[in-house]
C-alpha cells in the first residue's frame, strides 16, 4: 500500500516540534549498552535520517519484533535532546502504523544537505548500496573507476555499471513551524526549559525543568566515608501525571536547598542530572533519580497547583503483607484499635530513640503490628494514643512503610515514612463506615506474631496425650495446634532473662548480656557496653488436661500474657524491691487457671540429643460463652440414634 512519510518531519523534530506526531520509518536498529539495555534507532521522513534513542519501557516493543527494520511507525510522545554537540531524538511512546515496509524515498542523513555527501542506506530490494556526491558520483568496478561530472550518476548493481542522467532535485529550504520561527538572537543555554513531565526524564535530555510537589523529605544524614565527612538528604516529587521520582542532595548542595524544601510545598526543579535509582534505598516506580548541584534551580511556585495531587497512595490489604518480602516498602491503610506507651530503645551506635508499637485492623480479617520509631513517637503517636484512650478509633493512612518478618510480619516507619490521621479520600471513608458500621466487633487476626497457618478458624485441637501419642513436630515442618490446658507449675527461679536493647536494623538484639567489670551491662554479638538492659520472659511452665501435663516455654509476648505484667516489672518486683510476698501472689494467681494455648511443637537439636520443643505463641484465658459454642458446634457433628 502506498504509504506518505510526514514531510519535514526530521527537520521540524530537531528544530523542536514536540506535537505534530509524525509518520517516520525505522531504518536501523542496535542493542547499545551494556549495564542497561537500550536502543538506538535510525528513522527516516523519506529525505532525511536522524538517530533516536528508545525509552527503556519502549524495549518490549523491539524484543517482540512490532518494531523492525522497515517499520512505519507514528511517533506519540518525544523529544529532541543536544548530547555531545549532536542531535538525538528521544522517543517515549509510538504506534505501529506498518509492521514491515520497504525503505521510503532516498533519504540522508541530517546534516549531509550543506556538505552534499550522502551516507549508505541498505536496499531492502537486493542489498546493494547507492553512493552519491552531487557534483561527482561514481562506483569502481573490476578495478576501474568511471566518473560522471555534474548530472551523471553511476551505479553498482547486479555486476554492472549502468550510466544514467538525471536532472538534479533541488530540496528546498526548511521553513519551521510559526511558533519556530527565528524572534532574534538567544544567548547560548538561556532559553528556558521545558517543563517535562516526571515521566519522560531521562539521561539523554538536554535542558528541562520539572514542576512537582514534594511529598516526602528525608533527615539530614551525616556519614563518612574515604573522602572525608559529608552530608546528604533527599525528597520525593510527584507531578500533575502522577510520575514520582526521588531528588537527592549532597554536602553544599545540602545547604542551598534542606530548609528551602517542605513537605506539600511546589516547585519548579530544573539544572540537575539523572543517574539510576538506588534501589536498595529508593521505593518510588522510577529507575531514574535526581541529583542536584551547584548549578540547579529550585524555586518555589507561589500559586498553588491543583491538578498537582498532595500524595498518591497505593494502598495494600494487611491480609497481602503475609506474604510480602521482609523490606518491602508499602502503603498501608487500617483502623487504630491499641496504641502502647513510648518506650525508650538504645541503638546498636549508642544512641536512643523511642519507639511506639500500635495495632491497625482493616476489612480483610487481619491485624497488623505498626511500630513508630524517634519523633513519630511523640507527635502523631501521641496524639492517637490520646485519641483512642478517648474511646475514637482512628483512621491511619501509611504513606512507605517498611516490612518486618520478625516473628510474624510487622510494619515499620522509616525516615521517609508519612502518617496521615482521619485523611479525607475515599479509601479512608470506606473504612470508618465499615468499622462504625460493626466492624469494630468483627475479630481479627494478628500477621505479627508467629501465627499457626490457617488462622484460628481453621485451629487444630489436641489434647496434652496427642502431642506425644501422634509424634507431633517430628516432621520437617513444625505442627501447630490448638489445647485448653490448666497452668499447674511455673519455674520462678529462672523466669526471665537479661537481654540486649540495642537495635539491629530495625530488629531489637535481644541476646542474653552480663555485668561488665564497671558494674555496665555488655553484648558480646554487639561488643557495646550500656547503662540499662531489656529483660525478656524465658517462662518455664507446665500445663496439663485431663489426659495428661507436658512443659512448655513463654517468651516475651505470651509471658507477658499468662502473667500480667512485663518481665522488667516482675524482675524489679523480686530482686530489687525484695518484694517475695507480691511475687508470690502473682505467680499463683496463674496457677490452676485455664488458658486456651496456640502452640508451635518442633524437634530441635540440643548438642547430639533431639528434642521436642512446645512453644507457647499465645495464650488466652478461656472464654465461656465462645468455648460453650465451640462444644455445641462439635456436639453436633454426632448422630445419636
Amino acid at each position: 500500500m502506498p504509504v506518505n512519510l510526514t514531510q519535514n518531519a526530521v527537520s521540524a523534530i530537531t528544530a523542536g516540534d514536540v506535537n505534530s506526531k509524525p509518520l517516520v520509518q525505522v531504518l536501523d536498529i542496535k542493542l547499545i549498552g551494556s549495564t542497561q539495555e537500550r536502543y538506538r534507532l535510525l528513522i527516516s521522513d523519506s529525505v532525511l535520517t536522524q538517530h533516536a534513542m528508545l525509552a527503556t519501557q519502549l524495549n518490549d516493543s523491539v524484543k517482540s519484533g512490532r518494531i523492525r527494520k522497515g517499520t512505519v511507525v507514528q511517533l506519540i510522545d518525544y523529544i529532541c535532546s543536544t548530547v555531545q554537540n549532536r542531535k538525538i531524538i528521544v522517543i517515549l511512546n509510538m504506534e505501529t502504523i506498518i509492521p514491515d515496509c520497504d525503505i521510503i524515498g532516498n533519504p540522508k542523513m541530517i546534516g549531509d544537505l550543506d556538505t552534499g555527501v550522502q551516507r549508505s542506506v541498505p536496499d531492502r530490494n537486493n542489498g546493494s548500496a547507492t553512493l552519491t556526491n552531487n557534483n561527482n558520483l561514481g562506483t569502481q568496478n573490476s578495478g576501474r573507476s568511471n566518473f560522471s561530472n555534474n548530472n551523471n550518476l553511476i551505479s553498482r548493481n547486479s555486476g554492472s555499471n549502468n550510466v544514467q542522467s538525471f536532472r538534479p532535485t533541488v530540496q528546498p529550504a526548511y521553513q519551521p513551524p510559526p511558533i519556530y520561527k527565528n524572534h532574534g538572537a538567544i544567548v547560548k543555554n538561556e532559553a528556558p526549559a521545558r517543563i517535562v513531565p516526571i515521566a519522560a526524564l531521562n539521561p539523554y535530555q538536554g535542558r528541562w525543568a520539572v514542576k512537582a510537589r514534594v511529598t516526602a523529605k528525608g533527615d539530614l544524614r551525616r556519614y563518612n566515608n574515604a573522602r572525608g565527612d559529608g552530608k546528604v538528604f533527599s525528597f520525593d516529587l510527584l507531578d500533575s501525571d502522577g510520575g514520582e521520582i526521588r531528588v537527592t542532595c549532597f554536602n553544599a548542595v545540602v545547604d542551598r536547598f534542606y530548609d528551602i524544601i517542605e513537605v506539600g510545598k511546589v516547585y519548579m526543579i530544573s539544572k540537575g542530572s539523572l543517574k539510576p535509582a538506588q534501589k536498595n534505598f529508593n521505593h518510588l516506580k522510577n529507575e531514574w533519580e535526581i541529583f542536584l548541584d551547584t548549578s540547579s534551580t529550585v524555586d518555589l511556585c507561589p500559586d498553588e497547583d491543583a491538578s498537582i495531587p498532595q500524595q498518591q497512595f497505593s494502598f495494600r490489604p494487611i491480609s497481602d503483607i503475609e506474604n510480602v518480602e521482609n523490606n518491602s516498602i508499602l502503603d498501608v491503610i487500617g483502623i487504630v484499635i491499641s496504641v502502647n506507651p513510648s518506650v525508650p530503645i538504645l541503638r546498636k551506635n549508642g544512641m536512643e530513640t523511642q519507639r511506639r508499637i500500635l495495632n491497625l485492623k482493616d476489612r480483610s480479617g487481619r491485624s497488623v503490628e505498626l511500630t513508630l520509631w524517634g519523633d513519630f513517637c511523640n507527635r502523631e503517636g501521641q496524639k492517637l494514643r490520646e485519641m483512642v484512650e478517648a474511646g475514637h478509633f482512628p483512621v491511619l493512612a501509611v504513606k512507605a512503610g517498611k516490612v518486618n518478618d520478625f516473628t510474624g510480619k510487622s510494619v515499620g516507619t522509616i525516615s521517609s515514612t508519612q502518617l496521615f490521621i482521619d485523611p479525607d479520600f475515599s479509601e479512608a471513608h470506606i473504612l470508618r463506615d465499615w468499622f462504625d458500621g460493626g466492624g469494630k466487633d468483627v475479630a481479627s487476626q494478628s500477621i505479627s506474631r508467629e501465627i499457626m497457618p490457617g488462622g484460628l478458624k481453621n485451629e487444630i485441637r489436641k489434647t496434652v496425650s496427642q502431642i506425644r501419642d501422634e509424634g507431633l513436630g517430628r516432621s520437617d515442618k513444625p505442627d501447630w495446634i490448638t489445647v485448653k490446658a490448666t497452668i499447674s507449675f511455673i519455674k520462678t527461679d529462672t523466669f526471665c532473662y537479661t537481654a540486649c536493647p540495642l537495635m539491629i536494623g530495625e530488629r531489637q538484639c535481644n541476646k542474653k548480656v552480663a555485668r561488665s567489670g564497671n558494674s555496665r551491662w555488655l553484648c558480646d554479638r554487639c561488643n557495646q557496653e550500656f547503662e540499662e538492659c531489656d529483660y525478656r520472659y524465658l517462662l518455664q511452665t507446665q500445663i496439663q488436661d485431663h489426659t495428661g501435663l507436658t512443659w512448655v516455654t513463654a517468651f516475651q509476648e505470651s509471658g507477658e500474657e499468662i502473667l500480667g505484667c512485663s518481665a522488667k516489672d516482675l524482675y524489679l518486683l523480686k530482686y530489687e524491691e525484695e518484694n517475695e510476698l507480691r511475687f508470690a501472689e502473682i505467680i499463683k494467681s496463674c496457677l490452676f487457671t485455664q488458658f486456651m494455648f496456640r502452640l508451635k511443637i518442633k524437634e530441635e537439636i540440643y548438642g547430639d540429643e533431639q528434642r521436642v520443643k512446645i512453644t507457647v505463641v499465645k495464650a488466652e484465658k478461656v472464654n465461656s460463652s465462645t468455648e460453650c459454642s465451640y462444644l455445641l458446634e462439635q456436639i453436633s457433628k454426632f448422630s445419636f440414634r
